[in-house]
């Protein structure tokens, strides 16, 4: 039998979806660009949630996406309390998520050594096809 979520990840899950539309359709700061939430961690007494996010357009605005969000946080967490009845509504902190950024490198590494691999088996083929007969 699977095992349930416990409530705080179903908190965790429902202010993720729920700020993931704030941020989309309610806050207007042009320094929140296209910005993707990856993950909401809740402390366990509810009072602070760390929210991570990554940029479509990488690192380039990271600074400026980052100060439009915490000058946003009041008006989401506002918004959020509105929205999601729970006990407390936490306290946002957010948190520029690289694992998306570090899995593209290291995806673009493997195929990198694949291509080389390929290379050298090709050549030693090649190689081989043109030895002399003992």
């Amino acid at each position: 039998m699977p095992k349930e979520y416990s409530r705080s990840q179903r908190v965790a899950s429902q202010l993720l979806r729920e700020l993931a539309e704030l941020i989309r359709s309610e806050v207007k700061d042009p320094r929140v660009g296209f910005v993707t939430l990856t993950d909401l961690e809740i402390s366990p007494d509810y009072a602070h949630a760390q929210v991570y996010f990554t940029l479509i357009d990488g690192r380039e605005h990271l600074d400026e996406t980052l100060a439009g969000l915490r000058r946003a946080a009041p008006y989401l967490k506002r918004e959020l309390r509105r929205r999601v009845r729970i006990h407390t509504t936490p306290e946002l902190h957010f948190h520029f998520d690289a694992s998306v950024e570090e899995g593209s490198r290291m995806d673009s590494l493997i195929a990198r050594v694949i291509r080389e691999d390929a290379a050298n088996a090709a050549r030693h083929a090649d190689d081989d096809d043109h030895t002399p007969a003992a």
